[in-house]
């Protein structure tokens, strides 16, 4: 149960510095303020399970004093099957959470060598210079277990946000499938904000898909301008 706790405990981490992280790279690629993610909280759970997959891959291969650069390889692959489980299990439904095909020799979209070595690059990154920091936070974890506590209401928000988002998401995928339209997600938040700003109305940067409009005007919208 304790190893458990511990990697819900990297989870924690890696969701929430994934979304800060996430959060900024949209303001410097985007020049907005955008809720990354479909989640409405600060957390984006496909970094957490990142994280937690780093940490594993360290931890099992240190041990055994596998070779540092076969560690570092299968930590870049295992970023990149990540992201093509997650961006194909959205893609099944007319739905894009992040968008590579202007990439070269991308993957329906979903992965591209390009992203696949930034991720070896951030698992040598991982390897030599996080690791140790991450061993301390779970000596610290180990040492104040009432943190579990925490970590449990983070689990349950989680799982409420999850539920409320994904009651969005599947309007949004009927919307797609109907109308025979693919969503980029990210885009569609964007497009959002700028009829928002324009309109001179209040944007709410929690819930960036319920705004003053409905969601399926905010659709036709997006269906009208990228169709």
């Amino acid at each position: 149960m304790n190893i458990f706790f511990k990697f819900v405990f990297i989870f924690f981490i890696g969701s929430t510095l994934g979304w800060v992280l996430e959060l900024f790279f949209r303001r410097i690629v985007h020049g907005k303020w955008v809720n990354p993610g479909f989640l409405i909280g600060p957390y984006l759970p496909i970094y957490g399970f990142g994280l937690t997959t780093l940490t594993g891959i360290y931890y099992l291969f240190k041990d055994i004093n596998a070779n540092p650069i076969f560690i570092i390889l299968l930590m870049g692959l295992s970023m990149t099957v990540i992201e093509l489980i997650g961006g194909l299990l959205s893609l099944k439904d007319n739905i894009r959470l992040w968008d590579y095909t202007d990439r070269w020799l991308n993957y329906k979209g979903v992965i591209c060598p390009l992203f696949s070595l930034i991720w070896t690059v951030a698992g040598a990154i991982y390897y030599y210079f996080i690791a140790p920091y991450i061993q301390d936070a779970l000596v610290w974890f180990s040492n104040n277990l009432l943190f579990s506590f925490v970590l449990g209401m983070f689990t349950g928000i989680i799982i409420l946000d999850y539920v409320y988002s994904t009651r969005l998401i599947k309007r949004i995928k009927k919307y797609a499938k109907e109308n025979d339209v693919i969503i980029k997600i990210e885009r569609l938040k964007m497009n959002i904000k700028e009829k928002q700003i324009k309109a001179q109305e209040k944007y709410s940067f929690l819930f960036p898909l319920k705004q003053t409009k409905t969601l399926r005007e905010y659709l036709n919208d997006y269906k009208d301008k990228y169709k």
